[in-house]
């Protein structure tokens, strides 16, 4: 994501090749509630709400990285694999040239968690950490989510 700062010339990525990239998302269910998180130094309207997602690592499983996506974003352990609920594609021009193959899991969190708490992404120390805010809203207020995050929510309910 760019700072509020940036030009639409800084935001938009210049070469219009697309690169198929694998990304595992995850609907982390809880009571009827979703897990979600907005970033902290970025307005809604730049990057809105979102629920943990990230590329899948060469080698990787996309059920694994489902898992450590969920981990690295909200700083909580205990997560659990339900089921897997499908792949969807995802252009993201023109933020980035690419089509995202999007493997989206329904996970399930064992132990307590708040309603709502700070939470940072280090990125293995390769940059400086991405600083959420995650929080819980209803089912039913999903389709507040970004990008097409929630493309297969109704798969929950199947």
């Amino acid at each position: 994501m760019y700072p509020s700062g940036a030009s639409e010339a800084d935001r938009v990525v210049p070469h219009p090749r697309k690169i198929v990239v694998d990304k595992a998302l995850c609907y982390v269910v809880r009571e009827g509630r979703l897990l979600v998180f907005r970033h902290v130094d970025y307005s809604y309207e730049e990057v809105g709400i979102q629920v943990p997602a990230g590329t899948v690592r060469d080698g990787e499983d996309p059920a694994d990285a489902a898992l450590r996506e969920a981990r690295e974003e909200t700083g909580l352990t205990g997560f659990r694999l339900v089921r897997k609920l499908g792949e969807v594609e995802y252009d993201g021009t023109p933020l980035r040239y690419e089509i995202q193959r999007r493997h989206v899991f329904h996970l399930e969190l064992s132990g307590p968690a708040p309603e709502r708490w700070p939470s940072q992404e280090d990125h293995d120390g390769q940059q400086e950490p991405t600083r959420f805010e995650c929080f819980w809203i209803p089912l039913t207020a999903a389709h507040v989510l970004q990008a097409g995050q929630g493309a297969l929510l109704g798969r929950l309910f199947d």
